[in-house]
């Protein structure tokens, strides 16, 4: 008997100790280590001259740069929870087929004039809106009558994305020669020419998304269960839905007007989370993707330009990187 009282009078360690040391808290902790070093590299290395040209010119890069990973790690793993399928992505929607038909009928029509234009903060916001709106309007049609139809969703995107594509290599054909060495530097992400007055009005953006994510942050882990129990466990799932995809809708358009095109980007990140937490919750599954984007787009960029002194876009590297991860996930689909 006194040893049980004592038992039960011993301190239990609290839960936040335990929730510290859990593996999942561990990786986190070493994605984040690695994730600084990577930013400290990029603002360090190989600096000369004057600190007060180095950080604001570093450090509008680094900005932009972060805001990528975060806008496109949070669409992913999120857009993944809704539609049940670690494979999909954004992209899958056909908004980087839309950017480059937006870019082509713009030069078409104003000539490369137009990409250099006085109001880059309009065209910025004109760029978003369509986007968005395109997003918001298939999204609201589809989901009207029937929650059923998220594969539907998903087979439009399809369709949407090659009509886009076919529109752009039309319009492409059309453009001046001259005028498509300008439009060409618009087809892949690029973060040496981002035009810092335009990181304000993004991050704005991403602020006021990323605070109505975070109001709903309690249902994702359910949603992820499937609609039926989300439904059963009191979630409003279609208005949960629609807002969500409304969210992801304008991260990815402001990631993709920001700095063009990362197909994929948020393929690559999110699954390397997953493998890496062993966990598909959302307190760890976001924050390792964030991360992880963060070390690949920032420590990318460094190795490039720092290191190896080349000038090819880091990019296209991730883009290469993640199609292999893309055509191994199909190939292990496919197996079993």
């Amino acid at each position: 008997m006194p040893e049980a009282r004592a038992a039960i009078a011993a301190p239990r360690p609290p839960r936040a100790v335990a929730q510290r040391a859990s593996p999942q808290a561990r990786r986190l902790w070493l994605l984040a280590a690695a994730a600084v070093a990577c930013i400290a590299a990029f603002m360090t290395l190989g600096a000369q001259g004057g600190w007060s040209f180095i950080l604001p010119f570093r450090g509008g890069k680094l900005l932009a740069m972060l805001a990528v990973a975060y806008a496109v790690a949070v669409s992913s793993v999120l857009f993944q929870t809704i539609t049940h399928n670690r494979i999909l992505t954004p992209a899958i929607m056909g908004f980087d087929a839309l950017y480059l038909l937006i870019q082509a009928l713009v030069v078409y029509v104003f000539g490369q004039a137009a990409v250099a234009t006085d109001h880059p903060v309009a065209a910025f916001l004109l760029e978003v809106g369509v986007m968005t709106a395109f997003a918001c309007l298939l999204f609201r049609w589809l989901f009207a009558d029937a929650v059923r139809s998220l594969h539907l969703m998903m087979l439009v995107g399809i369709i949407f994305g090659l009509l886009f594509r076919s529109l752009s290599s039309f319009v492409i054909r059309l453009i001046d020669p001259n005028e498509f060495l300008v439009l060409q530097d618009r087809m892949f992400a690029n973060f040496n020419s981002v035009r810092l007055e335009l990181l304000p009005v993004a991050l704005a953006v991403m602020g006021a998304v990323s605070l109505l994510l975070w109001r709903m942050r309690s249902r994702y882990d359910v949603l992820a269960l499937g609609r039926d129990i989300a439904v059963n466990l009191g979630v409003d799932y279609r208005r949960t839905l629609l807002a969500t995809l409304a969210a992801i809708a304008a991260l990815v358009s402001v990631s993709t007007a920001l700095v063009g095109p990362v197909t994929f980007f948020g393929l690559l990140v999110s699954n390397l989370a997953y493998q890496l937490m062993g966990s598909d919750r959302h307190r760890h599954a976001l924050p390792a993707a964030m991360l992880l984007a963060v070390v690949f787009l920032v420590g990318g960029q460094t190795l490039l330009e720092r290191v190896l002194r080349l000038n090819t876009t880091v990019s296209v590297v991730i883009e290469f990187l993640g199609g292999i991860v893309f055509l191994a996930l199909i190939l292990r689909r496919g197996r079993r």
